[in-house]
C-alpha cells in the first residue's frame, strides 16, 4: 500500500479553486449523512437520486455525483489527492479555466464509464473521476516533480520520493488493471475503474486545450 503525501513542486497561484473543491465535497457529504443519519435507506434513497446511473443517464447527476462520497475513507482520499495535485494544475491554468477543466474531466469520466456498461443500475458517486483528469494532467506537465510517498509493507512504514510519472504511472496501471478485470468479473458494482481511467485520459488529452483557450 502506498499514499502520497506531499510533493516538491512549488505552487504560484494561491489554489482558490482547489479549496473551495474540497469545501463543498465535505460540506456536502456532512449534509448527506446529517440527512441520513441513522437511516441507511434514506442514504440509499440520496444516492440512487443524485448518483449517476448510466442506465437512465440523467445528464444533471453527472454533476451531483460529483459532490456526493459513499463513505469516510472515499472521501478523505479523494479530496487528499486534490490538495496534493490540484494546486499546481490550477496554478498553470488560472481559477476559472481549472474549474472547467475539472468538471470537464468529471463529464468525461462518467462518460466513459457510461461506454462500457451502458446497462448499468448502480449509482456512480464520488469526485474520483474528475480527480484522475487532475492527476493526469499533472503527470502531463510535471513528470519529474518530487513526490513523497509513505508505504506501508505489512508491518513496515516507510517513505520515499519518487517522480511523479512513475507513481502517477502506477496508478493509472492500477485503474486499467482494474477495469480490465471487472470485464470478465462484474461491471455493475464496486469501483468505476473505467470512470477513473476516462478522467485521467480526459485529463491528458484536454489540458493543452484548456491551457491555450481564452475562457
Amino acid at each position: 500500500m502506498f499514499f502520497p503525501y506531499k510533493d516538491d513542486n512549488p505552487r504560484v497561484l494561491f489554489p482558490y479553486v482547489t479549496y473551495i473543491i474540497i469545501f463543498i465535497n465535505i460540506l456536502v457529504f456532512i449534509c448527506q449523512n446529517y440527512i441520513a443519519f441513522g437511516n441507511p435507506k434514506l442514504n440509499h434513497d440520496l444516492i440512487h437520486t443524485f448518483g449517476f446511473i448510466p442506465n437512465s443517464f440523467n445528464i444533471l447527476t453527472i454533476f451531483s455525483s460529483m459532490f456526493m462520497h459513499g463513505g469516510i475513507g472515499h472521501i478523505f482520499s479523494n479530496m487528499w489527492f486534490l490538495y496534493i495535485f490540484g494546486d499546481n494544475i490550477e496554478s498553470i491554468l488560472g481559477h476559472i479555466k481549472f474549474l472547467y477543466f475539472y468538471i470537464f474531466c468529471g463529464v468525461g469520466a462518467a462518460i466513459a464509464q457510461f461506454g462500457i456498461n451502458p446497462d448499468s443500475i448502480t449509482p456512480m458517486v464520488g469526485a474520483s473521476g474528475a480527480i484522475a483528469g487532475v492527476l493526469g494532467a499533472y503527470m502531463l506537465r510535471f513528470p519529474k516533480a518530487k513526490v513523497h510517498i509513505l508505504a506501508i509493507v505489512i508491518i513496515f512504514i516507510t517513505t520515499f520520493i519518487v517522480p511523479a510519472q512513475i507513481i502517477l504511472g502506477i496508478w493509472f496501471l492500477i485503474q486499467l488493471s482494474g477495469g480490465l478485470n471487472s470485464l470478465g468479473i462484474d461491471t455493475t458494482g464496486g469501483v468505476a475503474w473505467f470512470a477513473h481511467i476516462g478522467g485521467f485520459i480526459t485529463g491528458i488529452g484536454s489540458l493543452k486545450y484548456f491551457q491555450f483557450k481564452n475562457i
